[in-house]
């Protein structure tokens, strides 16, 4: 269980104050497959990072049951001075998991040969998001928070991704911010809708997406 009380956000403009996420309040289920949709701009890139813990709201609290992931696509928890080894053994023993089994996973699963073991401001965004996803697949999390980490790479690889995603919801939760139905529908159960004006949870992926559709109309 995720809940979500009160939570604001906002970033400084020269413009002014921009309110990305204002008093969202909301009980997020986990035990299920949860698919977040919404405009750009929405602010769902800023919910999953806060809710992950990578950037903290301007006001509110979050309540987190079990283990949650960083977002899954965000290398920006990484020390770009280390390389991808160091920066897997430093994730490691934070989470006090095996370092070998987490470096070995990691490296297998990324697919950047030599790089693993170069600074990773030397990667491309795209090799940043393979370590990423890779690493976290590597960590046992109770909730996975996916963001639009199925874009990465090409068709062997997101396939290969989406395959690991099956494999985990037989035990984890997943969080998945996509622009993709079809991905959001054979990965989620369920679904959410965020506007300007609030965060809805349906019953359904399928709800979720003809709510977000329809609103797209107006």
């Amino acid at each position: 269980m995720i809940e979500l009380r009160h939570i604001t956000k906002s970033y400084s403009t020269p413009f002014g104050p921009n309110v990305v996420l204002d008093d969202i309040t909301v009980l997020i289920p986990t035990g299920q497959s949860l698919g977040i949709l919404g405009q750009n701009g929405a602010g769902k890139s800023t919910l999953m990072r806060i809710i992950g813990g990578a950037e903290m709201p301007d006001s509110g609290t979050i309540v987190r049951e079990g283990k949650v992931s960083w977002p899954i696509g965000f290398a920006g928890g990484f020390n770009g001075s280390l390389t991808g080894e160091d920066n897997c053994k430093f994730v490691a023993r934070i989470y006090g998991q095996d370092v070998d089994r987490v470096i070995d996973e990691t490296r297998e699963f990324a697919e950047v040969g030599k790089y693993f073991y170069m600074p990773v401001r030397t990667y491309s965004s795209g090799m940043k998001a393979r370590v990423a996803f890779g690493l976290s697949m590597a960590i046992d999390f109770d909730v996975y928070l996916v963001d639009e980490v199925t874009a990465v790479g090409d068709k062997r690889f997101r396939e290969k991704c989406a395959a690991v995603f099956n494999e985990r919801q037989a035990y984890s939760s997943m969080i998945m911010i996509s622009h993709s139905m079809p991905t959001l529908r054979a990965q989620c159960t369920r679904g959410a809708v965020l506007t300007k004006s609030g965060f809805s949870v349906f019953d359904t992926i399928d709800e979720a997406i003809s709510v977000y559709e329809e609103g797209l109309k107006r």
